[in-house]
């Protein structure tokens, strides 16, 4: 029996075969989609020159691919992003190319942007760089106006000490070729 070097080869395969197999409905994608727009909205609304950014490239189109997931994302002239019309054009394509969803994670988790083809104006992609490199969700801030400060102090310090434990464990399975074991 062969086995891989990867510690997390098992969820990956998992993951591909349950990927390929299960797909949601048009109606949940298109939910997920507006869920994922309301987000990013609420991200780019707590940072002034990401909106004046995105007011310049107003009514220009982004597609993101992965795998069979398409979403396609235009600028408002408010500088925040709605869901592109059914059939637009896309100025701009970015495909990530990491196919399986553990390997997306392990980057992800390491800090790591995903490897981006990218296909179409220079310019905009330049600008979507910009906000990806820039922006961030304030959590701890969000979670003080529901619970406080203190409390959100609190969570916020407990969850970096958890990724940053899971960063070291990611890191030591990627090295040693092998599950990390607790010390």
């Amino acid at each position: 029996m062969a086995t891989s070097s990867s510690p997390f080869a098992f969820l990956g395969e998992l993951a591909d075969k349950l990927g390929s197999r299960l797909q949601p409905p048009a109606w949940a994608i298109h939910e997920i989609q507006h869920r994922a727009v309301l987000f990013l909205n609420h991200v780019l609304q707590q940072e002034p020159e990401a909106q004046e950014r995105l007011a310049r490239q107003q009514g220009r189109v982004v597609e993101v691919r992965w795998r069979t997931i398409l979403m396609r994302i235009s600028a408002t002239p408010a500088g925040l992003l709605e869901l592109a019309p059914e059939g637009a054009t896309p100025d701009l394509t970015l495909c990530i190319a990491e196919d399986s969803p553990v390997g997306l994670a392990q980057s992800a988790m390491r800090g790591d942007k995903p490897p981006v083809r990218i296909v179409g104006d220079v310019q905009l992609a330049a600008e979507v760089n910009w906000l990806v490199d820039h922006v961030r969700w304030d959590v701890e801030e969000d979670l003080a106006r529901l619970i406080g400060d203190v409390p959100a102090h609190t969570i916020a310090e407990t969850a970096r000490k958890v990724v940053g434990t899971l960063r070291q464990f990611i890191d030591k399975a990627a090295r040693t070729g092998s599950p990390a074991k607790s010390e």
